[in-house]
């Protein structure tokens, strides 16, 4: 579903700020894969999925998504294949906007848009349908403006709008880093019963190695915009934190030095 073969990217080239974020990248994931991508700061992991949605151009290597190559089609047309999610909540909502107005947008994203009536009948049952799924009354507010609603009310709002209408591709970017424990842990199971049901292949990066352990079916680790080590499988449901650890300083040459990573083990 997803082909990234030997990708680079290098900011700010030339200037004494070079810095290459993106060192000869290979990934294959096959349809309905869940891989997770673990790293220490400036490994390259938020990079890569802003390679993959187009946020920036690659400098070299090509993207293909279901055997499309997309490599350098802009952001706005890859869209069509791709859902995604940020670690801001703020980000994947239009806050002035009805809960219903946004899962409208949502639905028809990738779609050439007209003059007419924004949200249709027959489809508030559907959007009605969706919200309660997510367990959080959110069904019975449907009119309510998003930025009346929590950062978790609205990053749980955010995961369904990326998957209502099934993308080719789901990208998670630590989508879960900016809410409490309570919250982080029922947009987590979210996620795992989304993607499971609906089969998707998805990229989720996450600083936290249980959760890295524990969702998917497949982990990635980067380093200087490098994949140093790749599991899947009855392999990865072996794995404990020490072992990722381990994994590191065995494929890096040095010690893993991640406040962030470490705190969350």
């Amino acid at each position: 579903m997803l082909t990234i073969t030997n990708v680079r990217k290098t900011f700010n080239k030339g200037t004494v700020n070079e810095k290459k974020a993106l060192d000869g990248i290979n990934l294959h994931l096959k349809p309905g894969d869940f891989c997770t991508i673990i790293g220490g700061n400036g490994a390259g992991k938020s990079t890569m999925l802003n390679m993959i949605a187009g946020v920036y151009p690659i400098d070299s290597g090509k993207i293909e998504i279901d055997g499309v190559n997309i490599s350098r089609e802009p952001e706005y047309k890859r869209a069509r294949y791709i859902g995604r999610v940020f670690q801001d909540p703020m980000r994947g909502t239009a806050a002035g906007m009805e809960i219903q107005e946004n899962l409208a947008l949502a639905l028809r994203r990738g779609q050439k848009r007209g003059l007419g009536w924004g949200i249709k009948a027959n489809e508030k049952d559907f959007y009605h349908d969706s919200l309660t799924r997510l367990g959080l009354g959110l069904q019975s507010r449907m009119s309510s403006k998003v930025g009346l609603l929590s950062g978790g009310q609205r990053q749980a709002l955010t995961l369904l709008m990326a998957t209502l209408e099934k993308p080719k591709l789901l990208l998670l970017d630590e989508h879960t880093a900016a809410l409490d424990p309570k919250t982080a842990k029922k947009v987590l199971e979210l996620t795992d019963e989304i993607v499971s049901e609906q089969r998707l292949t998805a990229l989720m990066v996450t600083h936290n190695m249980k959760d890295a352990i524990q969702m998917g079916n497949r982990l990635i680790m980067m380093h200087e915009g490098r994949i140093i080590y790749d599991v899947a499988g009855a392999e990865k449901k072996k794995l404990q934190v020490e072992d990722l650890l381990r994994k590191f300083e065995e494929a890096s040459g040095e010690e893993f030095a991640n406040d962030r990573m470490m705190l969350a083990k």
